[in-house]
């Protein structure tokens, strides 16, 4: 399994990223889920990718060496992308080479076609975007009303996002909170696990503002999960007890 999350927000972009892969109980893997295509002064974007560790490899392979494009004809990769629209056009292509390459075999296995992709970023000329792709290659954008996009194991930080996140939250508190949840999707998912990758994207700064590795042990990343624990306990113990009376029991009824 694994948890990524983009968060578009006015300042710019937070991309982060679990780096667990697993085939079993006894056989977990670290691997790097978290991309960056980058010209410094010209563009930066993230690439985030969950599903099929092998399809998504090869996705990432051809956009570094380029797919062809049927109306020109030219092969494209991510660095040569006009915008952050056709970028997203080109993973998807991406991804339809990666099924016409491997489609067939992977049927004749017994393997589903399973790969999702967060691209998010900044081509000098556009205003930062975020995109999700599907397996077939299709995709939707992140909007003003909901400001962020997951893709793996999503269920468990999505309340996180849906009740703190904003458009107007600063790219300080977008990073937090992609990290209280992220340590939310940790704490109820065992597929999902450290090192975490996380990458953030200042708007117009066209390069990458931060980009880090959060290791197991990490003081910062420890502080937090024991904050956000103890914070919860706080609130749950501050809420008054419910004014629900319980209904009497059948011997208290037979008495009366």
């Amino acid at each position: 399994m694994t948890y990524c999350a983009g968060i578009l927000v006015r300042d710019g972009l937070v991309m982060i990223a679990d780096t667990r892969t697993n085939a079993g109980l006894d056989n977990i893997s670290t691997f790097r889920k978290l991309h960056l295509f980058e010209r410094k002064g010209e563009r930066a974007i993230a690439l985030a990718t969950a599903g099929n560790l092998s399809i998504s490899q090869s996705v990432v392979s051809f956009l570094h060496e380029g797919v062809e494009n049927p109306d020109t004809g030219e092969v494209e990769t991510l660095l040569e992308s006009p915008t952050m629209f056709r970028a997203a056009q080109l993973v998807g292509r991406a991804v339809h080479k990666v099924r016409t390459v491997d489609g067939r075999s992977l049927d004749e296995a017994g393997v589903k076609f399973d790969v999702s992709i967060l691209i998010g970023g900044q081509i000098r000329g556009g205003a930062p975007r975020l995109f999700m792709l599907y397996a077939a290659g299709n995709f939707i954008e992140c909007g003003v009303e909901t400001p962020y996009l997951q893709i793996g194991e999503h269920k468990y930080g999505k309340p996180i996002l849906d009740r703190a996140v904003t458009f107007n939250t600063n790219l300080s508190d977008a990073l937090k909170l992609g990290l209280i949840s992220m340590d939310s999707t940790m704490r109820s998912n065992l597929g999902v696990g450290l090192p975490i990758d996380i990458v953030t994207l200042r708007r117009d700064a066209m390069e990458p503002d931060l980009v880090h590795r959060i290791e197991a042990g990490e003081p910062y990343f420890h502080d937090l999960r024991e904050r956000w624990s103890a914070a919860l306990r706080a609130a749950h113990i501050a809420i008054p007890q419910p004014p629900y009376k319980p209904k009497a029991s059948a011997e208290q009824i037979g008495k009366n």
